[in-house]
Formats: C-alpha cells, structure tokens, sequence
C-alpha cells in the first residue's frame, strides 16, 4: 500500500508543471536604491581586498559617487514625469514611484551626502602616533582601555567600515518611504535600523558611552521592530493582505470577496485598530515621538557627532515619509480613530522636548530634545489630512534635514582635551574666541527657533498654516505656544556664546578640513535660502505631494 501512495507521489510531482512566472522588475524606476545598495556591497569588497593605507580614500570617494550618481537618477526619474503624470508602483506591487516617494529620496540622499564629509573629517583631533584620527574607534572590536586597542590606535588603524555602513543605512532610508507594502516596510525598517545600532557604538573617545547608547538604541529598537510586525500580522488577519491598496479597499469596504482561509477574522474591527496602532507605535519611534522618545536623548549624546548628525536627518525624513504614506495612503478611512490619537501625541511632543529641551546642560541632549520638539510639528503637518499637509511635511523635512547636520558639525569643531567640549558651561564666550564659528550656529540655532527669514520659520509656518486649514487650530496655538518656550532655550545658547566672558581654561576651536567646511556651508546656504525665498521649494513639493495608490 504505501510503496502504491509513494510511487503516485512521485508521478505526479514529476508532470510537468506550468512555468512559474518570472517577477517584472523596473530597474530603472529603482536606480537610485540599487546604485546605494551595489555601493555598500562594493564597500564591503574594499575592506576585504584594498591596503589598510588606501581604504579611507577609497571609501570616501565610493560614498561620495554613489550618493550623487543616486540622486541624479532620482532628478532623472522626477524629470521623466515620475513624480506626476507616470507615478505607478514598481517591483511587482512593493515600491512606490511617486512625487513624495522621489522628493523624500531626493532629500535623505542629499542630506547623505553632506553628512558623508563629516565622517570623512581627520583634522579635528590631534595626530596619534603620526596618524591622523577621524571621530571613529580604531578597532571596533577591541575592549575600550585594551591592550589591543592601544595596539591598534598606535599602528594607524581606521573603522573604514562606517561607509559601507552607511551606506546599508541610506539604502533602507531610500526604501522605507517609497514601500508599498507592509513586508518591504518592515525589511526597509531592519535594513537602515540595524548598521545606524552599529555606528553609534563607533566612537573614538567616550567609547562606553557611545557603546551604552548603541545598546540602549538596539534593544529598544528591537521593540519598536517587534510592535511594527506584531501589527503587520494582526492587519493581515484583517485584510488577508500586506498590499497597502488592498488594506485602503477592505478597510472603505469596497472588496466583498472573503479569502476562505480568512473568513474568520476579515473584517474584524479589533484586529484593524489594535494592528494599526502598533504600526503606528513603530513608526512614532523612528520619528522620536513623545512617548516613544527615551531612546533620542542618550543615543544623540552617545553617538559617534557625525553619526548623530546623519541619523537625526535622514532617519527623520525616511520615518516620516512612511508615517505619511501609511496614513494617507492605508488608513485614510479610518481617519476619525486615528486622528484624535495623533492630535494628543503631538501635543506631547510638541511640549515635552520644549520643556524638557531648558534643563539640559549637555548641547547633543539639548538637540536631541529640541529633535523630538520638531517630531511634535512635523506631526501637526501629518494631521492636517490635506493636500497642503502633505507638501508642508515634506518641506519641512527638507529644511529641518540640513539644519541639523550643520549643527552637528559645527559640535564636531569646539573641542578640549578630552575630545568634543558638548557641556553648556564650556560654551560661555565662544563668540569672542571664534566669532565665525559662534556666528553660524547662530544661524542654525535661530532656525530651530523659527525666526523669519530662516528655513525653520517658512517650514513652521507651511506646517501650521496646513494644520489650521485642516481644522486642527487648537493644535497650531500648542505649536505656537511649545515654540515660544524653545526659543528661550535657544536664545540663551546664543546669550551665552557673545555676551559670556571666555574662560581661560575653555575649549578650543578646532580647524577643519574642506570637507566639514563644505557641509557647514552647505548647512548655512540651505537654512538661508529656504528662509529668504522659500516659495521655488514650496512649490516643488506642492508638486510632490500626490501619493500612488
């Protein structure tokens, strides 16, 4: 009997199936990924194969072509009518090509771009053994305080690797806001997740602060990972789909058809609620949401600067670009049970960073609270549910992105003996000793603060004005409000750098390379421009602001 059973077995796994249809791919739709993801692979082979000596240059110059050949195709892709008239989804149903989509690659890759120079800078620190440093650990692995990593500081060594890393890193970016599906986020999720926990354990001096920070990070980022899945999970009970249009359909109750296999729990309202919300509570970690934020404030400060700087940009813009497709694009029909949920977060947050943002003595804590400040407006913006939301959002990104980069390097450049001087107290009369330098975190601080005439003031103003045409007025006065508090803390950075006497003991100003240079500069031309004539940019991503569904 069962040599019988075997032997039908194999004839009938031996009839000739019908061909399984290959997958249809649009490469050149995906350019801009797949450039930054064959980059970091090659990074990967030059740290196997390419002399110790020549590897920084080499990473460097790797990272830096990448970026920009990806962001030309995405220039090329917005030009080709992509972002408008040719929007569609590419990969078999998993990626968006779309006007938010583009315009978010646009901005992380940029924002990619300059943050590069800040990991490339070796002129900060003082030579060691003969060797210029960069802000990075020379041997990752090694104990900090060990033999071997006084070894390998003596012999020369660099983390090279912090390229390929980022450049994993951008890759996820570039995909998390453009996924179309709720697999691809969670993927794109991982992807950029997982070599920013790596880099943030990465740092030359401190180094058990910045591997606290980088254990901190990882293990509530695995959290946050596993709420994300959990809710993908329950919406597929729900949807018996991760496609996103699929889930709009079956929560507008437009599809009637029930997967058999499913007809338990397809349209059941507790799994949509409790799914979405979990979700949610994924993404608002990303983005630094209050109550999701204890991880910002001891991740910035422990974080390698240039690492904090590149991941306070480009995390945020990627973050909030899937926070906006999921609500605009999925849930759009469940707008009534989400909305008062995100008006009470963003009224926390709003609150929470500002307030918390006047007892810190430590400039990276007091940005990264300031962050989460922003995280609050940038909320008021999503709620607005309107077509103008959506382009003040991406404005606002856009502006915010290269602001904090500037400022973060500028960080890099105040030093003492032990490294980067970040307590309050060793700022006092920095004005008088380095007029240039304090002058331009000036810039960047009035920014934050949203004082006309820089970029900060034209996207809170976008935002705001989005939020009150959306009916969301009482949100704008919170905004208004949380602002007001803000500035005093950034002003009295400022009181302190030009009205505070130098101490004799206090930090130096460290020169810099070209490179750190250019993304300061770069920094300081954006927040100016956006500010000054804003409308070009505003314009660009009212075009952008039309999701594919």
């Amino acid at each position: 009997m069962s040599t019988t059973a075997v032997h039908s077995l194999w004839t009938t796994a031996a009839e000739p199936l019908d061909k399984i249809p290959a997958p249809h791919i649009e490469y050149a739709q995906l350019a801009p990924t797949l450039i930054v993801v064959g980059a970091a692979i090659l990074g990967v082979l030059v740290e196997a194969f390419v002399p110790r000596k020549s590897r920084h240059y080499t990473q460097v110059f790797l990272a830096v072509v990448a970026l920009t050949a990806a962001f030309a195709a995405v220039v090329g892709l917005a030009a080709g009518g992509y972002g408008t008239t040719k929007a569609h989804i590419a990969a078999m149903g998993a990626i968006a090509v779309d006007g938010p989509a583009l315009f978010l690659q646009g901005t992380i890759l940029l924002a990619s771009l300059v943050a590069v120079f800040t990991f490339a800078e070796r002129r900060l620190d003082p030579a060691a053994h003969g060797n210029r440093v960069d802000s990075f650990a020379a041997q990752a692995g090694s104990v900090p305080g060990s033999d071997s990593e006084k070894a390998a500081v003596k012999a020369g060594f660099t983390t090279t690797e912090v390229f390929p890393l980022a450049l994993f890193a951008v890759a996820g970016m570039l995909v998390f806001p453009a996924a179309n599906d709720l697999l691809t986020l969670f993927i794109a999720l991982e992807v950029f997740s997982l070599p920013l926990y790596l880099m943030c354990a990465l740092a030359r001096r401190k180094r058990l602060m910045s591997q606290e920070s980088a254990v901190k990070y990882f293990l509530l980022g695995a959290f946050s990972s596993a709420f994300l899945l959990f809710g993908i999970a329950l919406v597929y009970g729900y949807a018996g789909s991760v496609a996103y249009a699929r889930i709009a359909d079956v929560v507008d109750g437009t599809v009637q058809t029930i997967d058999p296999a499913l007809a338990g729990t397809m349209g059941n309202d507790a799994l949509l609620l409790i799914g979405g919300a979990m979700i949610l509570t994924g993404l608002l970690f990303k983005v630094g949401a209050v109550p999701f934020h204890m991880w910002t404030p001891d991740v910035y400060q422990g974080a390698p600067t240039p690492v904090t700087g590149f991941m306070a940009a480009a995390t945020k813009v990627a973050a909030f670009g899937a926070l906006l497709r999921l609500l605009y694009v999925v849930l759009p029909g469940l707008r009534w049970d989400w909305r008062p949920i995100m008006w009470a977060i963003a009224i926390v947050t709003m609150l929470g960073g500002a307030i918390v943002a006047i007892t810190q003595t430590d400039i990276k804590r007091l940005l990264a609270y300031s962050s989460i400040a922003h995280a609050g407006f940038i909320l008021a913006g999503v709620i607005a549910v309107t077509p103008d939301g959506v382009s003040s959002v991406l404005f606002y990104l856009l502006a915010y992105s290269f602001v904090t980069i500037g400022a973060f390097a500028v960080v890099t450049l105040v030093r003492d003996a032990g490294g980067e001087a970040t307590h309050l107290s060793k700022w006092a009369g920095l004005g008088r000793r380095s007029p240039l330098v304090a002058a331009v975190f000036a810039v960047f601080l009035l920014a934050f603060a949203g004082i006309p005439l820089t970029s900060g003031f034209s996207g809170k103003f976008a935002v705001f004005r989005a939020a009150a045409e959306g009916g969301a007025g009482a949100l704008v006065v919170v905004g208004v409000i949380s602002s007001a508090i803000a500035a005093f803390f950034y002003i009295r950075v400022i009181v302190l750098m030009f009205f505070s006497e130098p101490k004799a003991e206090g930090p130096t100003v460290a020169v810099p390379s070209p490179l750190t240079m250019t993304t300061i500069a770069v920094g300081v031309a954006v927040t100016l421009v956006l500010g000054v004539a804003p409308q070009y940019f505003l314009d660009l991503a009212g075009q952008a602001s039309v999701f594919v569904r």
